[in-house]
C-alpha cells in the first residue's frame, strides 16, 4: 500500500492548488493522509474526490466548515499499521515521550504544525513522521511531502520529497 502524507497546505493562503507533483503522488497512493491546516473547504473536496482513502485532520488555522467535518485526532488501520493523525504535539523538547504516552495503541503518529519535517522513533517504537508543508515551507530551505508504503504490518520506505 502506497501513503502519501502531507500538512499545513494552507489553500488559498499560501498556494491557490497543490502543486502538480503532489496531485501526480495523490494519483499513485493507496491512501492519502493530510495532518490538518487545510485552509479551505474545497480543498477536503478536491482531495476527497481524487483519493480512494483518505485520513485526516483539522488544524489550528481551520474554520468551523473543516472542523464539522474533520476529526481532531484520527485513527485507522493500514494494512495492519495502527495509525494516528493529528495536527499538534507540542514542543519538540520531550515530544517522543509526550506521544508515545498519548498513542500508546499505534505504530505511527503523523502531525504537522510546525512546517518542520520529523521522522522519530520513540523509545515505545512509535514512528513520528511530520511531512512539513508542499505550499507553505516557513524557514524551512523546500516544500516538501512524505511518502511511505505499508506491507505486512510494517511500515517501510518513508520518505520525505523536496517539491520542484
Amino acid at each position: 500500500m502506497r501513503v502519501l502524507i502531507v500538512s499545513d497546505t494552507h489553500i488559498p493562503r499560501r498556494a491557490r492548488d497543490l502543486p502538480d507533483q503532489v496531485w501526480r503522488e495523490v494519483e499513485r497512493a493507496d491512501a492519502v493522509v493530510h495532518a490538518g491546516d487545510w485552509c479551505d473547504l474545497a480543498s477536503l473536496e478536491r482531495l476527497q474526490a481524487r483519493t480512494e482513502r483518505l485520513v485526516g485532520v483539522y488544524g489550528n488555522n481551520d474554520g468551523p466548515d473543516l472542523r464539522a467535518r474533520l476529526p481532531e485526532v484520527a485513527r485507522t488501520t493500514l494494512d495492519g499499521v495502527r495509525l494516528a493523525v493529528v495536527h499538534e504535539t507540542g514542543d519538540a523538547r520531550g515530544r517522543e515521550k509526550r506521544c508515545q504516552e498519548r498513542f500508546a495503541d499505534c505504530d505511527v503518529l503523523v502531525f504537522g504544525h510546525s512546517h518542520i519535517p520529523w521522522d522519530t522513533t520513540a523509545p515505545s517504537g512509535l514512528r513520528l513522521l511530520n511531512p512539513g508543508s508542499p505550499t507553505d515551507r516557513r524557514r524551512q530551505p523546500h516544500h516538501t511531502y512524505m511518502t511511505a508504503t505499508v506491507q505486512d504490518a510494517h511500515l517501510h520506505s518513508v520518505r520525505l520529497h523536496q517539491v520542484r
